[in-house]
């Protein structure tokens, strides 16, 4: 019986941390003669001892373990439960394994107990490894590798149109890309069925695929600063199911109230330094904001804002009448419809200008 199998994974590609853990149970299958069983628990679901039973005891006949911790955070909040994790991993028995799972991309912010954790691993002899989820712009060379390794052959135009159509180009903070990955190797697999050894062109793609826009709520003010009225509104019905409208509203009037900032600053030839001071943020967002103001002129900002004032008494209004779902949504969308959609007179993006008062 060979040694058994330590392992920490971390990163945000879901699709990656999947394969890596199918990769350990290979191994444990190809050591053993069978097919290992798996054992999948949260962190905070779970305990050292339950961990310690499931794979302290060699496999006698067929195959081994493999338990695999997700997020492992819950652990170890106590040096006591830090400890009694930290003894558990002497405790896998040889045809077994047990692998850590850290999902997300925490950048060089990860807390000291996960890193701990990660060095303890690597002291009992097991193995690391990260997983970034491919940044805006990045998944299209994911796929085409991703192809290659499959035998697939997918043109670069098609690859591109496919990651734009799963999210791919989308760069705001707060899309969650832990499953994109999943979703893109899903829909290369449907296209290499459907066009068997032919390439997979970008017809192809725009066929059978259907575009997927991520929930995110940057996204979504993003769309409203640009006056994208046709991204910002399925996206914002996707964020009114999941968020609470006081949340929303108050996005939307920060957004817009920095947008008057910025456009009032920049008519008075202000730098971006002090567009940042105004604001706060880095200077790249301040420049964003100073761009997507030159699509408004500033009335129209004030009538937006106001128009988000609105909003708030009605919705407030609404909740203590027990009005319906719809008839809150039907304001969202003539609120776009009157004071985000642009006018012909503003469709090429003038110039902010205040008015004399």
């Amino acid at each position: 019986m060979t040694a058994p199998v330590l392992a920490y994974y971390r990163g945000g590609d879901g699709f990656a941390l999947d394969r890596a853990v199918d990769a350990v149970a290979r191994r444990i299958e190809h050591d053993t003669g069978a097919a290992p069983d798996r054992w999948r628990v949260a962190g905070a679901e779970t305990g050292p001892a339950q961990i310690a039973e499931r794979v302290a005891t060699a496999p006698m006949f067929g195959g081994g373990t493999v338990a695999v911790v997700t997020d492992p955070g819950p652990l170890l909040r106590s040096k006591d439960a830090r400890e009694a994790v930290e003894r558990s991993l002497a405790t896998v028995a040889p045809g077994n394994a047990l692998v850590f799972v850290e999902q997300g991309d925490a950048g060089t912010k990860r807390p000291q107990m996960l890193l701990s954790l990660e060095a303890a691993v690597i002291k009992a002899g097991g193995e690391t490894k990260a997983f970034p989820a491919p940044k805006a712009g990045e998944l299209a060379g994911w796929l085409r590798h991703l192809a290659q390794e499959r035998g697939v052959v997918i043109e670069r135009d098609a690859s591109e149109e496919l990651a734009r159509r799963v999210g791919g180009f989308v760069s705001e903070g707060d899309v969650d890309r832990q499953r994109q990955g999943t979703l893109a190797a899903g829909e290369l697999d449907k296209l290499a069925l459907y066009r068997q050894a032919a390439p997979i062109t970008v017809q192809d793609v725009r066929a059978l695929v259907p575009e997927v826009i991520p929930d995110s709520t940057w996204a979504m003010l993003d769309a409203v600063a640009d006056r994208r009225v046709e991204i910002a509104g399925p996206l914002l019905d996707r964020l009114l199911e999941a968020t609470p409208l006081p949340v929303v509203i108050v996005q939307l009037h920060r957004r817009l109230r920095e947008l008057l900032i910025a456009a009032d600053l920049a008519s008075a030839g202000r730098r971006p330094p002090d567009i940042v001071k105004a604001i706060g943020g880095h200077p790249f967002r301040a420049q964003k904001l100073v761009e997507q103001s030159r699509r408004w002129s500033l009335p129209e900002l004030d009538e937006a804002l106001a128009g988000v004032l609105e909003l708030d008494a009605m919705i407030k209004g609404a909740i203590d009448s027990g009005s319906s779902e719809r008839q809150v949504r039907l304001a969202f969308t003539l609120w776009m419809r009157d004071r985000v959609a642009p006018t012909r007179a503003n469709a090429a993006g003038p110039s902010p200008t205040r008015p004399n008062r």
